[in-house]
């Protein structure tokens, strides 16, 4: 950008000095009282050099609107710094407003207005106001200059315009790696992955962005892990963010053997290669590897970032390891690791998936900031731990505050009621969700209805609902709750049914074969047992086999069906013989 003339005095000036080192809103400000009282505030480059102190920091925008507005005429550095910083403001509206009164003011616009103001386009999705300024541009001969043309490649790409960004990019008379770059990740980006790899092919030079996009398009994109790999292994030489980019290809489609094994043959490892190795070991259902990793990643003195921390705090509540969660909890406060409202959210879950409800409520009414999701945790949390006229409680509170709710919030104050038998309760709040909230509930919502009124034995309730409101197939999950209230309260011929529906939905569900089976074996009708078993058979389903866990001196033991890993097995074994002989002999 054009600096304004200055006089040598202003130049050197200490408080100029001072200004560009400045970082914090009090010290800019102070230095604006400075400017204002030595009479410098009225010099052009003084001003100009305050103006950008202020904008490129998102937190002083609206003093900075306040002292543009003050400025008599504004030179296109100042009009600039303004675009510029509402753009990185993500306020990109206003950007393009800003650019719209400097050219109504007279003032003419350079490159750097015009890369401003087109990345705030591309941004905000103004399509019409993209090709505005992508005529004016090309009116006043900014369209050689390969920043701004980098831009507007850039710009047609995220309006998915892949022809007009392509016809851009043939015409540059010279291409840097940006052009390259944003070129085909706008391919990468609609998954046109052949396009992408036309271009990646004819790049005269690549760098790690490059591969990293290729990487990635093939593995999340379009699902092609092999070819990923292939990439992988043919890069000539590979940063960290590729290795990363590599696990978390194997890590996203739940290959977590091939993650492992990248992970471990990495040269080098920084906290994002960590905390995706435990978020995905999270969500792939491996909490105590993720654990495991948490600790090794201590160990080697790596200081765990939100991601890390939130992954781990997951693995605790996952495993009900309360005591880890504990520490983990104390730990980020003795290391002073943020903890954000994301953050404080993972640990009330953990605190109530471990039966911990004082210590999730204490922590949620410290937070100074709380998201839909917090009450959510929250409501849920007191359902599953049997206080469910807390967690209504908590629903009207929210419904007072105003708190915006969403269906979540509704499936988890309806569980919350089904977990109590708040039958009654559980009924008005659905009805409020579609009439006062119009929320239109979803199979789950339905289903949490059925499992409530199941509950309560009103089974001819249920087959309203099914036959006025409920679609023609309906998930397993309802049909596998009406199957349960069926035994509960013997209604055989319901509980046939809603086994002809588990058929229609094609439902793999081997615990809904096994009560039908057992609804049988209740009524004494032998056959139909041996027909559904052999239904189980033909279907090529085997009841689940589930893990449980432990927390012992602040480690976790995992166990499942006839396993024998464990390094105590024998002595386990002992125990559980011994408790049971004497279990048996107490009877």
């Amino acid at each position: 950008m054009t600096l304004p003339s200055r006089s040598h005095l202003v130049l050197k000036n200490p408080l100029l000095s001072l200004l560009q080192r400045s970082k914090s809103t009090s010290q800019i400000l102070q230095i604006h009282a400075q400017l204002i009282t030595n009479s410098l505030i009225s010099d052009a480059f003084a001003v100009s050099r305050l103006v950008a102190a202020l904008t490129s920091n998102a937190l002083n925008m609206s003093y900075a609107d306040t002292l543009f507005a003050q400025i008599p005429n504004p030179h296109t550095f100042i009009w600039n710094s303004m675009i510029r910083g509402h753009v990185q403001s993500l306020n990109f509206e206003e950007a393009f407003r800003v650019f719209d009164r400097m050219r109504k003011s007279g003032v003419v616009g350079d490159n750097h207005s015009y890369t401003f103001v087109i990345k705030a386009c591309g941004l905000m999705m103004g399509v019409g106001e993209g090709r505005e300024v992508h005529g004016e541009v090309v009116k006043r001969g900014f369209d050689e200059d390969l920043f701004v043309r980098n831009c507007l490649v850039g710009m047609y790409c995220r309006f998915g315009e892949l022809g007009l960004a392509l016809i851009v990019f043939d015409e540059f008379c010279e291409r840097d790696l940006v052009s390259w770059n944003t070129m085909i990740n706008g391919y990468v980006g609609v998954g046109e992955m052949g396009k992408a790899r036309e271009l990646f092919d004819e790049m005269p030079d690549r760098d790690v962005v490059s591969w990293t996009m290729m990487i990635e398009g093939y593995g999340k994109k379009v699902g092609c892990v092999s070819r990923a790999r292939e990439l992988f292994n043919e890069m000539p030489e590979r940063d960290i963010v590729a290795w990363n980019s590599m696990i978390d290809v194997y890590a996203g489609v739940g290959d977590m053997d091939n993650a492992h094994e990248l992970f471990r043959l990495m040269p080098e490892r920084n906290v994002i290669t960590w905390s995706i190795m435990i978020d995905r070991n999270v969500r792939h259902g491996n909490s105590k590897a993720a654990l495991d990793l948490f600790r090794e990643m201590l160990c080697e003195g790596v200081i765990p970032d939100k991601v890390s921390v939130v992954g781990a705090v997951q693995a605790c509540a996952q495993l009900g390891a309360v005591d880890q969660g504990r520490w983990i909890h104390i730990y980020m406060g003795k290391s002073k690791i943020g903890t954000d409202v994301v953050v404080q959210t993972a640990l009330v879950d953990m605190y109530m998936k471990c039966g911990c409800v004082d210590e999730a409520s204490a922590l949620f009414d410290s937070m100074s900031e709380r998201s839909v999701v917090s009450w959510n945790v929250m409501i849920v949390g007191l359902g599953i731990n049997g206080f469910g006229e807390s967690a209504l409680k908590l629903f009207h509170q929210m419904e007072a505050l105003g708190v915006v709710m969403d269906d979540l919030t509704f499936l988890g104050v309806l569980s919350a009621c089904n977990h109590s038998g708040l039958v009654t309760e559980g009924l008005q709040i659905f009805d409020e969700m579609r009439h006062s909230y119009g929320i239109e509930p979803k199979e789950e919502h339905y289903s949490c209805l059925v499992d409530l009124l199941g509950r309560a034995g009103q089974l001819h309730e249920i087959q309203d609902i099914i036959a006025t409101h409920l679609p023609e197939h309906s998930n397993a999950a309802l049909w596998g709750s009406l199957l349960a209230a069926c035994r509960t309260h013997r209604n055989l011929s319901l509980a046939e049914m809603s086994s002809e529906r588990l058929l229609d939905v094609k439902a793999d569900d081997s615990g809904a074969y096994v009560l039908l089976s057992n609804i049988y074996a209740e009524e004494g009708r032998w056959e139909d047992v041996l027909s559904t078993r052999k239904l189980f058979s033909d279907r090529g389903m085997e009841k689940e086999i589930g893990t449980s866990a432990i927390e012992v001196d602040a480690g976790v033991h995992e166990f499942f069906n006839n396993d024998r890993s464990h390094c105590l097995i024998e002595e386990i074994r002992s125990v559980v013989w011994n408790l049971s002989k004497t279990m048996v002999s107490s009877l």
